[in-house]
Formats: C-alpha cells, structure tokens, sequence
C-alpha cells in the first residue's frame, strides 16, 4: 500500500496548480489532504474519480476557508470515522481516519501555534490527541497517523535550530511532546530509513525560503511500531509545488 500526506493549503488552489496530473503521475493508493479549506460541497468529487479514487471523504471546519483534512482512496474502507468526539477539535476538523483490513489511516493537521491563544490551544489539543489514541490503539492497533503536526522533531528536522528555539514549531515544550507521543508506540517512518538525511516539508512564503531550501521538517507519517518491519520505503516529495508544503510518502509492504 502506498499512501501520500499532503497539506495543500487550500484544495481548491492547488486543483488549479495541476494537482491531478501530479497524483495521477504519483500512483498512490490512498491520500489524506490537511488543510483543505472547503466545505465538501465545494470539492468536486469527480475530477479524483476520473482518476480511481472512487472513495473521498472530507471533514472540515465550522469556519469556512479553514482548516479541514480528506482521504481519498483507491478502494473502499471498512469504516470512516470523522472527528475524535472532543468538541472544540472537531470544530476545526482536524482528524479523519479511514480503516482499511490491514492497516488504519488518520489523517490529522495539528494546530499551529501562531501566537499565545493559539499555542495554549495546541498545546492542549495535543494533550488530549494524546489520550485519545492512547484509548484508540486499544481498538485501533494498526495505526498510521500522517499530516501536518506543526512541529520540528530534532534539529536536523530544521534549517536554524539555534535561531527557531523560541519559534512554535520547535518549541522544547513542542519536541518533548512529539518525542513523548512516539515513545507511546509509534515510529517517524521517515527518519527511521533516512536518519542523517536533512529534507524539510514545509517552506514560508517568505524571503524566498523555498529556492533557499530554508525550511521545516512539519510533515510526518507515525505508524505503529509494531508494524515497522512492514515499511517498504519512505520519502519527501519536494519536487511537488501545489502548497508552500510538499507531499509525504509511506509505502508498506
């Protein structure tokens, strides 16, 4: 199974950037999108359909523009389940999840923590996304949990660690919690293949950061441990330019 984690901030923009063209050319068999900003009614199904992914789901914000994730997928799940049941994170629709026989596959886009409301806002959220799936992987032990976590792991995941130390994003608070969440049971598939290999996801707008390669490592699949021995190959995919993020793969045996 080859599955794709893209933030394309803003799925109706990148559909204009020839985000088809490029998933067909990709091939994966499930995507999951973060920050769609749309109501589902404002995606157009069929231009994923004439492509084979026959099943797209989305959940999206209360506010409009905002936020929102999707999958779409190849083949038909066996269970979606949209949202978590905690009100204030299912108002930003920020989780789905798609069970498949053999694997399950959140889609989640953490907040950013882009001033002092919203950090006390992440850093709750990611408190309780914690015991969330501390309580789900008892259901739910196959679990791939990919998107946009909006946090630097190390420094190696960052192009000016000493610079960004007091930056949301690689906050010491931010990496303890990340490194907490996977010694909970789960595996950075990326770095566990690639572990000396500098390659970011996400680049500002800004001071042309992306022909610089100043970037952050933001986007990550986290599979279960358990099923570490079933990882085929993992990649960053940042020749693909429809969102200041590029898309992440997972492929698994």
């Amino acid at each position: 199974m080859k599955i794709l984690s893209y933030n394309v901030n803003g799925i109706r923009a990148a559909l204009k950037k020839d985000l088809i063209e490029w998933l067909q050319a990709a091939d994966a068999d499930v995507v999951c999108f973060q920050e769609t900003k749309a109501q589902p009614e404002q995606i157009d199904n069929s231009l994923f359909e004439a492509i084979g992914y026959n099943y797209c789901y989305w959940y999206s914000a209360q506010k409009k523009g905002y936020s929102g994730v999707g999958i779409i997928s190849k083949n038909q799940p066996k269970n979606v389940v949209y949202g978590t049941g905690i009100d204030y994170m299912d108002a930003e629709g920020r989780n789905l999840r798609a069970d498949f026989d053999e694997i399950s596959i959140m889609s989640m886009y953490l907040p950013s923590g882009t001033n002092d409301t919203r950090l006390d806002f992440k850093l709750k959220y990611m408190s309780d996304l914690q015991t969330y799936i501390n309580q789900l992987t008892k259901e739910v032990p196959n679990l791939n949990i990919c998107g946009d976590y909006n946090i630097c792991h190390e420094p190696i995941d960052i192009h000016d660690p000493i610079r960004l130390k007091n930056v949301s994003g690689f906050l010491p608070v931010e990496r303890k919690w990340l490194s907490g969440f996977l010694a909970s049971g789960f595996i950075d598939t990326f770095r566990l293949q690639h572990p000396d290999e500098t390659t970011y996801s996400w680049w500002s707008y800004r001071a042309n950061a992306r022909a610089n390669n100043k970037g952050w490592r933001l986007d990550y699949h986290l599979l279960a441990k358990h099923l570490q021995d079933k990882i085929k190959r993992t990649a960053i995919l940042n020749q693909a330019k429809h969102s200041d993020h590029c898309p992440v793969l997972l492929e698994l045996n």
